[in-house]
């Protein structure tokens, strides 16, 4: 019921040290509620003074009071830990998100990720809510209110003492058919999660191809198993809530049976017997509480699981292999031997799995990298840019050996243009300073200049405060390269630029735009840019040709062309597009 990584997460154990204090002194105020209330009952059934039932009655208000006031307390304390955790997990999820990159994204899908960074979110601050609160309750009150009716009656102790059993092991059972259940679910809704996004994203193209209302008809079949799979789930909660009623319910029955006939024939004073009775219900009430929340904790640790194996996956520790700080110049090497990297079975990707034998990079090099569709193009720039771990490599950066680039010295060094730019939802100046949260404004402006956003800014009405929306929306796709341009511009300390396709998406003319924008950003930078637009070659003193994950020829544009290999007929397969 609870992970043990949960004991890990700053404040947790000190939230369980004040939880059980308060909860223990709760325990006693509700023997106290139950003690007092039999007093001021069995003194007005003996007809005794007014006195004597005005002093217990005094005493159960003031037990009802501090209960009530404890247990305010006590969700205050869980709500104010559940939001700040929870807070704290999302926060953690998204830094990884950002450090591990594409491949998680690949393996676990968008569709998983935003809805565990979401929905899942919500789910654990719930889960934190209930968990801490309601097992504390079962963990103390219960035995001290048992400890006391054994001290009225002992054959009262025996019977919920025996009766609790029975009814943990009917929890049990129906709880393991529950989770069996909500584990289900949780998984087909990532999957469902996963086929919409992916639907919303690929919407224009299946229009295009006449294929919308096929897809319709595959996000609505999924819909109806997640809708049929929640409706079994619930089916499992509501009998496993009824099943606990009935049991506790026909538990205080047969206790209210033996000490009706022990109150018959004599045998049992009527106090005992009527604060077992008022007790027992509280009881039980800790164990019906737990119960009635069963699926929605359930549901919580499922999205508490799912967010620890993203947030362990792939975890590197600190060792005398992590880069260095590192400053790239003229004079910086990089040197790539025997690298390896298969994709995760079942991962999303359209790219070949890389055999790289050697790869060598120097000082401000600008290196292009071409290749048809689906070569490797991309899969190469991910690594070399840390967002891919390779699974075997022997790397050296300036003479120091180390196996991957998914360090964050290497990442600090270089600014990264993808295809399909990410925009956040926020003002055009704070995604300018993307790469440099403290830039000023006059830094901002210069960088907007320099990418050609500047005349584009002005006409806005709220200039760089005007909101754009998330992943760009209200801008067109040409701006928002320019906003990718202008981020690599305010952070010109990273002389590292790798450009993955960044024109692929834009019209011949947009991209010549842009162009000589991005030639001046070349300047004193390592460059590696994947393209499949051939006049980009011109710009570059070096070639990477790919095919089928694997180097089919590289070197210089030169040498290239005056040997009849993998570039030439890569180059006359490729004539339709603009050179």
């Amino acid at each position: 019921m609870i992970d043990k990584r949960l004991f890990r997460l700053p404040g947790t154990k000190q939230l369980l040290l004040v939880l059980a204090g308060l909860t223990l002194l709760q325990a006693f105020v509700v023997l106290f509620q139950g003690k007092y209330l039999a007093e001021a009952l069995v003194n007005s059934w003996n007809q005794k003074a007014l006195q004597t039932i005005i002093t217990p009655m005094t005493f159960f208000a003031i037990a009802f009071i501090l209960r009530h006031l404890l247990n305010l307390i006590n969700n205050k304390i869980v709500e104010n830990y559940a939001s700040k955790t929870s807070e704290n997990i999302r926060s953690k999820l998204l830094d990884r998100v950002y450090d591990v990159g594409p491949s998680l994204l690949s393996e676990k899908g968008t569709g998983n990720i935003v809805t565990a960074s979401l929905d899942g979110i919500d789910l654990i601050e719930n889960y934190f809510k209930l968990i801490f609160t309601k097992l504390m309750n079962m963990t103390f009150i219960p035995p001290i209110l048992l400890i006391y009716i054994y001290t009225q009656n002992i054959a009262s102790g025996i019977t919920l003492t025996i009766i609790v059993p029975l009814v943990i092991l009917f929890m049990i059972i129906l709880g393991l058919a529950a989770q069996s259940k909500a584990d289900a679910q949780y998984h087909q809704y990532t999957i469902l999660s996963n086929h919409f996004l992916d639907a919303l994203r690929g919407l224009p193209t299946l229009k295009m191809l006449g294929l919308s209302k096929r897809y319709a008809k595959n996000i609505y079949t999924v819909s109806d198993e997640y809708r049929r799979r929640t409706m079994n789930t619930l089916r499992i909660a509501i009998l496993s809530t009824f099943a606990l009623d009935w049991l506790t319910t026909l538990g205080i029955a047969i206790l209210a049976v033996f000490l009706g006939l022990g109150l018959i024939n004599g045998s049992l004073p009527l106090f005992p017997a009527l604060v077992t009775l008022i007790l027992a219900p509280e009881y039980f009430l800790p164990l019906r509480d737990f119960s009635s929340d069963y699926h929605a904790t359930l549901d919580g640790k499922n999205a508490l699981s799912s967010i620890f194996s993203i947030l362990e996956k792939d975890k590197q520790e600190n060792s005398d292999n992590d880069l260095q700080k590192l400053t790239w110049d003229q004079n910086s090497s990089l040197t790539v031997k025997d690298m390896i990297f298969n994709y995760a079975d079942g991962q999303n990707n359209h790219d070949a799995s890389l055999d790289i034998k050697d790869i060598q990079l120097h000082g401000y090099q600008h290196i292009g990298v071409i290749g048809k569709s689906g070569s490797g193009k991309t899969t190469l720039i991910r690594t070399l840019g840390g967002f891919l771990n390779p699974d075997k490599a022997d790397i050296k950066v300036n003479d120091q050996s180390i196996n991957s680039l998914k360090q964050r010295s290497w990442q600090d060094e270089l600014a990264f243009l993808p295809q399909s730019p990410y925009l956040f939802s926020g003002t055009i100046a704070e995604n300018i300073a993307f790469y440099k949260p403290s830039a000023t404004e006059k830094e901002i402006e210069y960088a907007s200049e320099k990418s050609g956003l500047k005349d584009f800014i002005s006409t806005l009405p709220d200039g760089y405060k005007s909101i754009i929306g998330e992943g760009g929306r209200g801008i067109s796709g040409g701006q928002q390269q320019r906003i990718m341009i202008a981020r690599a511009f305010l952070a010109n300390e990273r002389r590292i630029l790798i450009f993955d396709e960044p024109t692929a998406h834009l019209d011949i003319e947009t991209e010549y735009a842009l162009k000589k924008t991005m030639k001046e950003l070349f300047e004193n930078h390592l460059v590696i840019f994947a393209t499949h637009r051939l006049h980009w070659i011109k710009e570059m003193d070096y070639v990477i040709v790919m095919d089928n994950g694997k180097i089919a020829e590289q070197g210089t544009p030169d040498s290239l062309y005056d040997h009849n290999g993998a570039f030439s007929q890569l180059i006359n397969n490729m004539r339709g597009d603009q050179i």
